[in-house]
């Protein structure tokens, strides 16, 4: 027991001090270089793919106008080969433009938070096909499920059948929603974990990732809304009219706040579990940069504890986001897709009595 937690340390440890992008090197007064934490460049999201230590430029894909008025639509197999090109050059805020002043009307390129929006959606494509093919063998169906995974994949899905989507929409409409549900749980577990790895990005520390997960959830609710779910948005029934003038804009705010609240949430904190991670790590820097290398030392031995044990609570929080994502996409879905037993007359005077 004591040598098999000593080996979770141990990759704990490797995994906190080989995290890449974290420090950056700028030259100095003389051509000095001075170590400087580059938070920014560690959760920014980049036009390379960075693993065990090698750097792929991505493709670049612009559909931009140049300053005649002229659409077009250009591949590139990198940033550089735009540049390269002379239609594109480096501008001084350090974004790539037309050469010629034109601008870029829509953006395609590969980025590295793109790469694992895939990565995560494909983990739970995987899992659910090699599920399926044991299923259809019979194994999990005729006999008991076989393997790790297998087991794996029927206890997560059968959780957010059971304790997520059923106990949050009604029963004879939640299993219409439990693939969409499961998608997005395993989705996210799997792009928050692939965040821990040294050489990864965390691709839901992006708004632009989560928002889209919002929205697609924004979406499902408001296409399931039942008659009821848009009288009370709109009527209220057994309300008095100067009521419903106050209460009606406060429902349709509420519709979008609700999707905006869920990309906000999962966003922020896998940012801050990031931005914490390299702020501890470069405590080391800063300590040995103003007090000498044995301070960096003295410190480093807290830092990379703290950091290691920051490792082992993200692993769990990258799941527990997964879960509330999931779980308040299927409260809201639910009380969209819910019928309500009542008459439309006296319903509000019945239940605030």
């Amino acid at each position: 027991m004591i040598q098999s937690l000593r080996r979770v340390f141990l990759t704990l440890l490797f995994l906190s001090i080989s995290t890449p992008n974290i420090f950056a090197f700028e030259a100095g007064e003389g051509g000095e270089e001075e170590p400087v934490i580059d938070i920014v460049g560690t959760v920014a999201d980049h036009d390379y793919f960075k693993a065990f230590g090698a750097k792929i430029y991505l493709p670049r894909i612009y559909y931009w106008e140049d300053a005649a008025g002229e659409t077009h639509l250009d591949f590139y197999t990198s940033v550089k080969s735009a540049e390269a090109s002379e239609e594109f050059t480096h501008s001084e805020e350090g974004v790539t433009v037309p050469a010629d002043g034109g601008h870029i009307i829509v953006d395609m390129s590969l980025t590295s938070h793109l790469l694992y929006f895939w990565f995560g959606l494909g983990g739970a494509v995987f899992i659910t096909f090699l599920a399926a093919s044991r299923y259809r063998k019979g194994v999990g169906r005729d006999v008991e499920p076989k393997g790790a995974l297998q087991n794996l994949f029927e206890v997560l899905f059968i959780f957010v059948r059971d304790e997520i989507a059923k106990e949050n929409i009604d029963d004879h409409k939640y299993a219409r929603f439990v693939p969409y549900l499961f998608t997005v749980f395993m989705g996210i577990s799997f792009m928050n974990l692939f965040g821990l790895l040294p050489w990864a990005a965390t691709a839901t520390a992006d708004l632009t990732v989560t928002g889209t997960l919002a929205v697609i959830t924004f979406v499902i609710t408001q296409f399931s809304g039942t008659k009821d779910y848009w009288g009370h948005i709109f009527w209220f029934p057994g309300v008095p009219g100067w009521v419903r003038i106050i209460l009606t804009p406060v429902e349709i705010l509420g519709m979008f706040t609700k999707p905006f609240a869920l990309a906000i949430r999962l966003f922020a904190n896998m940012l801050s579990g990031k931005i914490m991670i390299i702020a501890i790590l470069g405590l080391v820097f800063i300590f040995a940069d103003a007090f000498g290398t044995a301070a960096g030392l003295g410190v480093g031995v807290f830092s990379v504890s703290l950091t290691a044990a920051l490792y082992a609570l993200k692993a769990f929080v990258a799941l527990v986001q997964a879960y509330i994502f999931t779980l308040l996409s299927a409260v809201f879905i639910g009380m969209a897709a819910e019928d309500h037993e009542h008459g439309e007359e006296g319903y509000y005077t019945e239940h605030v009595e």
